[in-house]
């Protein structure tokens, strides 16, 4: 188990990465069209490349654009000074057949993070959006972090029980205890 602000929040690990339960979202539901068109502006996309669009609030106030392609969404270049406040994604699919399903990119310029390399929290919820609507059947792997020269490698795994399970390879830098 692990402690963050929405609660306790269940880890297994297995199959050579570490995973955790993702959390309920708190919020979920088409963007209002004022706050939509805030994004598409600081993305500097046209209104017609958005696929889908949600809240996917699991706790940081997240909300999701969906686009065609990896490519589109790696290609964003967005003006965070238009959307300050936001803590927004975008994610597009891989070709068929392709190593990773997704390419996501996380802005959260409400809290100072331009771009996260790779984010659970995001990914948990839009895994739950995806999975709910049916736009996505069993496990896949997201890419994120390729815009800014990481390798983040994600992987989303409904269970049986209808739980999203979010994992990756994990990297232990240091150890040690608290005296508590």
């Amino acid at each position: 188990m692990q402690e963050v602000a929405t609660g306790l929040v269940e880890i297994r690990r297995g199959e050579g990465i570490l995973s955790f339960a993702a959390p309920p979202t708190v919020r979920s539901g088409a963007l209002e069209a004022a706050h939509l068109e805030q994004v598409i502006a600081a993305f500097g996309i046209p209104r017609n490349t958005v696929l889908s669009h949600q809240w996917v609030d699991n706790g940081p106030g997240w909300t999701v654009i969906r686009l065609a392609t990896a490519q589109e969404v790696l290609d964003l270049d967005p003006d965070l000074s238009l959307i300050p406040d936001a803590m927004v994604g975008a994610i597009g699919a891989y070709p068929e057949g392709s190593e990773h399903a997704f390419e996501m990119r996380t802005f959260a310029p409400a809290l100072g993070v331009p771009e996260d390399p790779v984010c659970g929290s995001m990914n948990a919820s839009v895994g739950q959006w995806l999975i709910r609507t049916g736009e996505v059947a069993g496990a896949y792997r997201v890419s994120q972090g390729t815009k800014l020269g990481r390798a983040g490698d994600i992987t989303i795994t409904p269970d049986e029980t209808g739980a999203v399970w979010v994992g990756g390879a994990t990297t232990t830098l240091f150890r040690g205890a608290a005296i508590v």
